[in-house]
């Protein structure tokens, strides 16, 4: 299965060209530029009050506010220090670059750029996994309502940290191709004693959301990660919160592409058929045939 990327592609390359060229002494251009990313995020390249010689890289989260609860704005002005600056009208963060000091660290920066939104994402997961990591269990539970009808939970106890995801199949076809997945997430625990438990329900919240406001129906279904201390120590978190933040995209794009697979198959199939039809239609009983002079008869 295809591990989708954690950062911003478009955005980084956009900054390795702007650096580049700005090493190279090369009259810096405009650059206007909206980017659409998964959980309606949206990020805008422009240059501040019209200043060619800086590029500022703003992210737009709908969820921001229920990560400034869990230490968003800490993570982010730790991560990115001064290159923070007031954010943009309509926007959550903005980092500015300005071309005509460019960093030593060049590289390092522009992979950081691409991470903004994973570092947003970030905040939740390093305070519960503080707490596990204290063993201590949290006092509330964490609610990140990361898309219009999912939400995600994340709850920490002295021995794990869980982490559950609601949700929301389109089609009665996506249900059934993503238990086959999570079907998957547990044959792989079998081999792998490391990995995390798994566990998916349909319909119905698991036990830890009972009595809660958790969204229940035909099309909804809740994926639950049960993370152990191997997963939440320092040198283990990074890796798994790149994994983890991004669990629902992955499961929904690799139910699409099986689902466009399945149709490409499906039509190289009938096209099979289809032409060993062809090939055996009969011919006509009575046919009407010409002779080389012109003349026609019947064959019976």
């Amino acid at each position: 299965m295809i591990l989708l990327e954690i950062n911003n592609r478009i955005i980084e390359d956009s900054l390795t060209l702007k650096f580049n060229n700005a090493a190279a002494g090369n009259k810096p251009e405009a650059i206007d530029v909206t980017i659409a990313d998964f959980d309606g995020v949206l990020y805008h390249l422009s240059n501040p009050g019209g200043d060619k010689t800086k590029v500022q890289v703003s992210i737009s989260l709908k969820f921001y506010k229920d990560l400034q609860e869990h230490g968003a704005d800490q993570l982010i002005k730790r991560e990115y220090g001064s290159f923070l600056t007031t954010p943009e009208s309509g926007y959550n963060v903005s980092i500015v670059f300005d071309l005509d000091h460019l960093p030593a660290n060049r590289d390092e920066v522009i992979k950081k750029a691409g991470l903004l939104k994973r570092n947003c994402f970030a905040s939740v997961f390093e305070k519960y996994f503080e707490f596990q990591q204290r063993e201590e269990n949290s006092q509330k539970r964490a609610v990140i309502h990361y898309r219009e009808d999912e939400t995600m939970y994340v709850e920490a106890k002295k021995d794990r940290v869980t982490v559950i995801f609601s949700t929301v199949f389109k089609d009665d076809d996506d249900i059934v191709i993503g238990k086959v997945f999570m079907q998957e997430f547990k044959e792989g625990r079998r081999q792998f004693q490391q990995a995390p438990q798994v566990l998916f329900s349909h319909k119905e919240p698991p036990m830890e959301l009972q009595n809660t406001n958790a969204k229940v129906g035909d099309n909804i279904g809740y994926i639950t990660f049960v993370l152990f201390p191997r997963h939440t120590s320092p040198a283990a978190r990074d890796n798994t919160i790149n994994l983890i933040h991004t669990l629902r995209d992955y499961l929904h794009y690799h139910i699409k592409c099986s689902k466009a697979y399945i149709h490409s198959r499906m039509r190289a199939k009938t096209s099979d058929f289809l032409k060993v039809l062809n090939r055996a239609r009969p011919e006509p009983k009575n046919v009407e045939k010409k002779t080389f002079s012109g003349k026609t008869f019947k064959m019976n």
